[in-house]
């Protein structure tokens, strides 16, 4: 693991600005006690000649976390629109010199000793910012396994909110592999169906076609996948989303991981087996330079993707 973290000074936390130091929660908050919250994680890119933060695709990010509490059940007193201004509100606050990752937080912020979702348990909302630089090396192959632990059920807990309380399914995963030796880890899902990473989505090639699980395969509907299937059907490259077995893993010429916080980190073995020739791939090359350019706003094709605030 190669993650690097420093908080920024200020937080927004009980309606209103903080700082980081003071964004606090008792021990007996309903959220920490039954993992009754859910998230989200957007990434900015900073800019040292311009002096701005490209925060990438912000609205479909807020828009997501907007949808979670339809999954759940319950109700957000915050709407969209607020919640991207708190988000501008706080970069300019914080005037980050370094590129950033966001975590908008909603949470059960009563003390109710019961996983009740009932409207006496409000959730609150608060956001923070961190420093980030890589979540996942991006300048070399990573050695993967496929987790003895089976990626929690729509049924079960939903994939297409980030809930708080499944994360424990991605932490068991992400273990096991560290503990056997790996640095990742991929789920599959109740039926043995390839699904995702331990936090991030997967995708394969296999004779010149870019696939991917199918969003039906308990997988979290991610904004990084979305964005990688555009830039592929603008190059040309087929992409099928559809049901994947883990044989075909051992088989593909090539894989990566991609996601808010993992970018784009491309796979050199699988539970053991060199993955294609073990080298980056000439589809995974191609797909990562330009998404490293487009988050940065540099790609004007996908200029539309990035909010550029100056810091």
């Amino acid at each position: 693991m190669i993650m690097k973290t420093a908080p920024l000074p200020i937080a927004y936390f009980k309606g209103k600005f903080v700082p980081i130091e003071e964004a606090n929660v008792s021990i007996m908050t309903n959220a920490l006690q039954y993992g009754t919250a859910f998230f989200g994680g957007i990434r900015g890119y900073f800019n040292k000649e311009s002096g701005c933060i490209s925060i990438f695709r912000l609205d479909d990010h807020i828009r997501r976390f907007s949808q979670s509490p339809r999954v759940i059940g319950i109700k957000l007193k915050y709407t969209s629109e607020e919640m991207k201004k708190i988000v501008l509100e706080l970069a300019k606050k914080n005037k980050p010199q370094t590129d950033i990752y966001l975590r908008p937080f909603a949470y059960a912020s009563s003390t109710n000793l019961s996983p009740n979702l009932e409207e006496d348990n409000i959730f609150d909302f608060a956001l923070y910012m961190i420093e980030l630089g890589d979540y996942l090396p991006t300048n070399r192959g990573i050695s993967v396994c496929v987790s003895s632990w089976r990626r929690v059920s729509d049924n079960a807990i939903p994939s297409r909110a980030k809930i708080s309380g499944s994360y424990i399914n991605s932490g068991m995963a992400k273990l096991e592999a560290l503990r056997h030796g790996y640095e990742e880890a991929i789920f599959l899902n109740e039926d043995g169906h390839v699904a995702e990473g331990s936090a991030m989505n997967l995708f394969i090639v296999r004779n010149g076609k870019l696939i991917t699980p199918a969003v039906s395969e308990n997988i979290l509907e991610g904004i990084t996948r979305r964005s990688i299937i555009e830039i592929a059907l603008d190059e040309g490259i087929e992409v099928v989303e559809r049901v994947v077995d883990r044989t075909e893993l051992y088989v593909a010429d090539e894989a990566f991981f991609c996601g808010t916080g993992a970018k784009v980190s491309w796979i050199s073995q699988i539970d053991g087996r060199e993955v294609g020739d073990e080298k980056l791939g000439p589809i995974t090359s191609k797909l990562r330079d330009i998404f490293f350019k487009a988050v940065k706003g540099d790609d004007l094709k996908y200029e539309s993707w990035c909010t550029k605030i100056s810091v």
